[in-house]
């Protein structure tokens, strides 16, 4: 065997050294397995990033799975590695929930402790860090220039590089609507995009041009602004100095713009109004011209954008012109002249058309005053003098006179990127030696701008003319420039997307730096091409008609701003260390502001914002909320000092009497107290900054001698509510604090500790949700078993009684529990002017109880409401008082906070007895269905509590605030109807299913079944049944009432009661109870229940519960018959076919089922002579059918209600008044309002009805041929359109309508006149609409336009309106008062 030296020289085997190192081996891979095994087993998290800083990564996603310890600032680090970002350039947020504070990224706190789920994906953004791009980690150094505007070396660019394709290519516009694909970030560009405030698109395209325009910039500049001449918020030149000065070095992505809009004295509403841009510069330039006079830029405006042009008349006989000279601002051009087909194809065409003459003959011939008479002329326009910056408006919006529209012209225009402007000079004027110079632009001459060619007649002064010089004295002057000094460049095009209706602007600007186009569409700036220029020619439907596109959206150039190539005057940009003394300041300024606005986020990103709820100790106990904002840097211990003076409590409890614990809000749960925990900073206390929490905080105060108890997690809290069945009380509750897994047995000792009571005898009610009811009765079942959760609520009772061996559904334990659960308080308003006594009351049976307390309750039916109240007010007030000291205020399942009052009635079981009208007492009791055991023996089947509201009804009924004991009761009436969704317990021990059910059976046997008729044949049901015995005395609920006057004093002049009730009870019941107060009987009063807008609507169901009611609910008795079984309150209109308002309300009334038509009519005519003066023969008036402001269906006098007509509650009529006798006599007829237009006159005539036997289209033609003399051969007839009565523009009806149609029948599409009331037009075809001037026809829209406003009718031709543009210089507008 070979031998070798080991490592500690001695010789050993060979093989040994192999077997050595092999083992060495075994081992290292044995740990890494090892530690694989254990990350292994440990959870991870799924990460997924969107980088949203970058429009080409906007769609990618990065994905990291990371062990569930990691550390968010190696997340950051691994995000930065992937992404190819330096770390620390760039932050990461939660995506779900954008407005949370960004992740800290310094932080060592592991990805579970900071919200992330293991095992599912967690959603992230990589968004900007304090508005700057993050850096390329390839990018070692070099920012932006400053100026923002060197573009020419590319590794100075922070940012990713694209990720595909090439910057800026022309393949990146996918449609003429402008794509996103070619945005590039902010740092690449050089330049600062304008946030858009609402619809402000077209206010930063024009300040992004006026910007890139050095000129202007550079003069803006050089102006200082004098604080102590102005306010700086209303400067208007200084909010745009600064506004340029943030655009060229801010290192922002996109600024506000709100600053110079408050300048213009403009409110945040004007950010929602649209505007035309153009019309917007006219008003900016104008402002500016104001703001700047007597300064160095007075004529700044006049120097770069006015020009010169002659607008002249030349006679053709004699050679003499007139002319005047006007200024303008910009030159617009017609796309499309007025009744052409074909639109000029570019912008020289429509400069050509500009100056083309047009000649003056024959009626239009001039009158030339060397000629002394009427001759032909040539009329038209000539440039003298074009501005250094020439802008030209494309007139893309028109109006359609046929449609009464705005549109938009997308029609093609080509426009050249460099304008020779020689073509259109005027040279003639140089050698006519005969012209008459007038350079005052007010002269009298009548030569004048045409009207859809000029528009801006800036200024009447002639101010500096800087072109050719009309002045004969010398002629040097007049020798024309060059052609090559009246060539331009393009380098503004505004372009506007979309239609007339709306869209959006963005401007396509060339930097004069760099010959590079950009687009600044509000925030977004990126580089485009000549070819997206090109995209902006526009270009639509070719053949389509002068006005087909009204409502086309396309995206086409409105403005176009070029700059004369000059080089003695072609400025450049002034850079940074060239700006002047007082712009270095404001710059200074600027940066510090921004810095602090930096260090403001810094501190908003790292506070803690939660709520914080404290149950103040003084201030009746009520809990009081509010907002804890703390830096996540501050311990518990200062921010309990903060929320000790946020909550207002110095000088009332001292702070180390406060502490904060966690705390929900919604279940009233106390999670958690943090012991020893005082200095930890509240960021790792709350797990981290999030914008909204899933908990809150208390602060819990105690009194000095007590001390806090401990919450600990996992704990559930329980409020204890302990009964006493000898006094029928519940008690406020006592906060117990339990562990899920202790039985029941460790439950009841914990109580024991915590009441005093036994809990050997104890019996445990679980209140699982609203009412449900749980005894807990298995000593080792747990209370996790059981149903607990965070926040419990429980009642217990220990004592002797014999109530233990009762069945817990028949014990009066579970009598108290339920009629506590069921108990509802309403405030009830009396009558004003109750009857003393208790009217037509015939009968007082004698309760089987104490004999004293018969007697009492008899007594009492003859007393005054007044001396009930007077002498139960003492003992009633004890009572209240009680019961409000015994309340508990933190009892979340009931509403009110005397809801759960101490003293709970005992039922007395006395099946015969009826309801005393005796004073109330402490065993007032209410007769309802049920069982004589005063409850249902199985609990499965107790009372289901359906919450319905009368406001499902109609709400739109108005109430009278005087009744009267007649027929016509009140103004308005509700039912409360029986729902489908669920069967409910009705007096006589039947459902609302089967009542219904058998009714609908019995009453539309062999008839087809609507809607009207899907209602009971009853609006209200008896209180008595078939024998005349009140309903349900079997069973009696719960009712107390006491006396209260209103916190606002609104019930001084009315007896108010508060009423304690339970819910189960029966309207019939409810009313039988308030007869003593009253002081009638309950057919002789109304209940109507009071919504929050105070609107009151009856409730007559009187088979119906109470279960639809709610704590604190209002109600309103008065006085006025209620309606018997088979009545129906019905309101009255009258139907004026020929008023502005043909809809006026007369009366309420009553009708009953099986009343004919006549008979009600009868009824009413007392009350039409009576209530509105109306002395009606019978046969002189009509009944109809109402359904909104529509007239329907003609009653006939022998129709039955129920069985002719469907009636409802509620029901509406119309009654229309007849000059003459009644025509209709059958239902086979049919009466139709009919209506004559005259084109020739533009007017309709009165409303005419016509009766006709059929349906017949050729019986109609007959009778509106004989009625209005037109031959039959020319009448043509259309259906009106909307709600009666049909009311419609004369500007439109000629062509709106369907006039005409091809049937034969009323009956059929697209007529379907199938009843009564519809309206027709007629009219004679052979009679011509009347020729209306511009002025005839703008004055009839207006007419037109207020008539069919006060209608209340849509005015189609007038979309919107418009709101004017106008800036205020004095720093806002005025208020009209007058004014909307």
């Amino acid at each position: 065997m070979e031998m070798v030296p080991s490592e500690e020289k001695q010789l050993v085997p060979r093989e040994g050294i192999f077997w050595s190192c092999r083992q060495s081996i075994f081992e290292e891979m044995k740990k890494r397995f090892s530690q694989i095994e254990s990350a292994a087993e440990e959870p991870r998290v799924l990460c997924i990033v969107q980088d949203t800083t970058n429009a080409k990564t906007v769609t990618e996603r990065l994905t990291l799975n990371l062990p569930a310890s990691t550390s968010l600032s190696k997340l950051f680090e691994d995000v930065a590695h992937k992404a190819g970002y330096v770390n620390g350039t760039f932050d990461l947020a939660w995506s779900n929930t954008p407005d949370m504070a960004p992740l800290d990224q310094g932080s060592d706190v592991s990805l579970v402790d900071s919200g992330f789920e293991p095992g599912k994906k967690n959603f992230l953004q990589l968004i900007d860090k304090d508005g700057e791009q993050p850096q390329i980690a390839s990018d070692e150094s070099g920012t932006a220039d400053s100026s923002g505007l060197d573009d020419s070396s590319q590794d100075r660019f922070i940012g990713p590089l694209p990720r595909d394709g090439t910057v800026g290519c022309s393949s990146d516009y996918s449609s003429p609507s402008y794509s996103y694909s070619s945005i590039l970030n902010k740092s690449e560009t050089g330049y600062v995009g304008l946030v858009n405030q609402a619809m402000t698109c077209y206010l930063n395209s024009l300040l992004q041009t006026l910007f890139m325009t050095p000129e202007f910039r550079n003069a803006l500049y050089n102006w200082e602004f004098e604080e102590s001449e102005e306010d700086p918020v209303t400067s208007i030149p200084y909010q745009l100095q600064r506004l340029f000065v943030l655009l060229q070095t801010s290192k922002k992505r996109a600024i506000e713009t709100t600053d110079v809009t408050r300048s213009f004295g403009w409110d945040s509403s004007e950010a929602w109004q649209q505007h035309d841009v153009q019309e917007l510069c006219r008003v900016m330039f104008d402002a500016l011209e104001q703001k700047w006079k007597q300064t160095e830029q007075a004529d700044l405006i006049n120097q770069l954008y006015q020009g010169k042009l002659k607008d002249y008349v030349r006679c053709l006989e004699c050679g003499y012109e007139s002319w005047r000279i006007d200024t303008y601002l910009d030159i617009p051009l017609v796309i499309r002249p007025f009744g052409a087909s074909q639109a000029f194809g570019s912008v020289e065409e429509a400069l050509q058309a500009f100056i083309q003459p047009e000649t003056l003959d024959g009626p239009n011939q001039y009158f030339c005053e060397r000629c002394k008479k009427k001759c032909d002329a040539r009329k038209g326009l000539r440039f003298l003098h074009f501005p250094y910056l020439l802008t030209l408006q494309l007139k893309r919006f028109d109006f359609d006179y046929t449609t009464m529209h705005r549109i938009k012209l997308n029609d093609r225009m080509t426009f050249p990127e460099e304008l020779d402007m020689s073509p259109f000079m005027d040279v003639e004027d140089e050698k006519s030696p005969q012209t008459e110079s007038c350079t005052d632009s007010g002269a009298e001459n009548e030569g004048s701008c045409h009207s859809d060619q000029m528009s801006n007649d800036f200024s009447t002064d002639d101010g500096v003319d800087e072109g050719i010089c009309l002045d004969n004295t010398s002629s040097t002057e007049r020798v024309l420039k060059p052609k090559s000094s009246l060539t331009f460049e393009l380098f503004s095009v505004m372009v506007h997307s979309g239609s007339a209706a709306g869209g959006h602007y963005y401007a396509c600007i060339k930097s004069f730096s760099d010959g590079q186009w950009y687009s600044f569409n509000d925030q977004h700036v990126s580089k485009i091409t000549q070819e997206d220029i090109r995209k902006t020619y526009g270009g639509s439907s070719g053949s389509r008609g002068y006005y087909s596109s009204a409502f086309a959206s396309s995206t086409n150039a409105y403005m176009l701003i070029y700059r004369l190539k000059d080089p003695s005057r072609n400025a450049k940009y002034m850079e940074v260390e060239d700006f002047p003394e007082h712009i270095k300041r404001l710059v200074q300024r600027e940066k510090e502001s921004e810095e602090q606005e930096k260090r403001q986020r810094e501190i908003e990103r790292n506070t803690c914002k939660i709520k914080l709820f404290c149950m103040h100790p003084v201030k009746k106990m009520m809990m009081m909320e509010n907002k804890l904002e703390v830096h996540k840097d501050k311990t518990l211990r200062e921010a309990t000092e903060i929320a000790y003076k946020l909550m207002d409590l110095e000088g009332v409890v001292p702070l180390d009497c406060c502490r904060l614990v966690k705390y929900d809000e919604f279940h009233e749960y106390l999670e958690r107290s943090y012991e020893g925990e005082e200095d930890m900073p509240m960021g790792l206390l709350l797990g981290g900054v999030k914008s909204s929490y899933m908990f809150d905080l208390l602060l819990e105060t105690r009194r000095p001698d007590q001390v806090f108890q401990p919450y600990k997690p996992g704990e559930v809290m329980v409020k204890v509510h302990v009964v006493d069945l000898k006094s029928e009380t519940i008690a406020p509750p006592v906060s117990v604090r339990a562990y899920l897994n202790q039985s029941i047995t460790e439950f009841k000792q914990l109580i024991a500790q915590a009441t005093g009571l036994s809990a050997e005898t104890m019996r445990v009610v679980l209140e699982r949700c609203y009412n449900d009811l749980r005894l807990l009765y298995v000593p080792n079942k747990t209370l996790k078993a059981e149903g607990f959760f965070r926040s419990n609520k429980v009642f217990v009772e220990s004592s002797d009684s014999s109530d233990h061996q009762v069945t817990f559904t028949d014990s009066l334990l579970w009598k108290l529990l339920d009629r506590h659960g069921n108990t509802i308080r309403l405030f009830v308003t009396l009558p004003e002017q109750s009857p003393g006594r208790l009217a037509n009351r015939t009968s007082c049976p004698k309760a089987s109880g104490d004999s004293e307390d018969s007697f009492e309750g008899a007594k009492g039916s003859r007393k005054s409401v007044e001396a009930i109240l007077e002498e139960s007010t003492e003992r009633l007030k004890n009572l209240s008082l009680q019961q409000q000291q015994g309340c508990s205020t933190s009892d979340s399942q009931k509403s009110s906070d005397h809801s759960d009052f101490e003293h709970i009635e005992s039922p007395a079981q006395e099946p015969d007895s009826a309801p005393q009208p005796a004073p109330l007492d402490d065993r007032t009791r209410v007769a309802s269905g049920g069982s004589a055991s005063g409850g249902a023996s199985d609990p499965e089947n107790q009372f289901p509590s359906e919450e319905r509201s009368d406001s499902d009804m109609n709400n739109d009924r108005s109430t009278s605030s005087v009744d009267s004991d007649i027929l016509s009761s009140s103004h308005s009436s509700d039912t409360l109807c029986n729902a489908d969704s669920g069967p409910l317990p009705l007096a006589n021990g039947l459902d609302s299913h089967s009542i219904t059910s058998s009714r609908r059976s019995k009453a539309h046997e062999g008839k087809k079944e609507t809607w009207d008729t899907a209602e009971e044949d009853s609006g209200t049901d008896s209180e008595y049944d078939e024998n005349g015995k009140s309903k349900g005395d079997a069973q009696y609920l719960y009712f107390k009432a006491e006396p209260y006057s209103p916190e606002d004093g609104s019930g001084d002049s009315q007896k108010c009661l508060l009423v304690h009730v339970d819910k189960r009870i029966t309207l019939a019941a409810f009313k039988q109870n308030l007869e003593p107060f009253v002081g009638v009987t309950s057919t002789q009063f109304k209940v109507f229940r009071v919504y929050a807008n105070n609107q009151e609507f009856e409730s007559v169901r009187l088979n119906e519960t109470l279960s639809s009611f709610s704590d604190d609910n209002k109600i309103t008795i008065r006085l006025g018959r209620a309606l018997k079984k088979g009545e129906y309150r019905v309101k009255v209109y009258q139907l004026l076919i020929n008023d502005p308002e043909p809809c006026k309300f007369l009366v309420d009334t009553v009708f009953a089922k099986g009343m004919t038509v006549r008979q009600s009519k009868e009824e009413l005519l007392p009350l039409l002579r009576d209530q509105c003066k109306l002395d009606l023969s019978i046969d002189r008036f009509r009944l109809r059918k109402k359904t909104w402001k529509n007239p329907g269906t003609v009653f006939l006098d022998y129709h039955v209600y129920e069985e002719d007509i469907n009636i409802s509650s509620n029901w509406e009529v119309f009654l229309e008044v007849l000059e003459e006798p009644e025509r209709m006599k059958s239902m086979s007829q049919l009466a139709v309002l009919t209506r004559r237009w005259r084109p020739s006159q533009m007017k309709l005539e009165p409303f005419q009805e016509v009766v006709l036997e059929s349906s017949s289209v050729e019986e109609l033609k007959e009778k509106l041929s004989e009625l209005s003399g037109i031959p039959l051969e020319n009448l043509e007839f259309a259906k009106g359109r909307g709600t009666f009565p049909c009311d419609i523009s004369v500007l439109e009806i000629h062509q709106d309508l369907d006039w005409n149609p091809k049937v034969s029948t009323l009956n059929v599409w697209p007529l379907y006149i199938c009843d009564d009331g519809a309206v027709v037009f007629y009219r004679d075809s052979t009679e011509e609409p009347m020729e209306l001037s511009e002025e005839e026809r703008s004055e009839l829209m207006k007419k037109e336009s207020s008539r069919l406003l006060k209608t209340g009718h849509r005015v189609s031709y007038s979309p919107r309106k418009e709101k004017a543009l106008k800036i205020y210089l004095d720093g806002g507008p005025t208020k009209d008062p007058g004014q909307d």
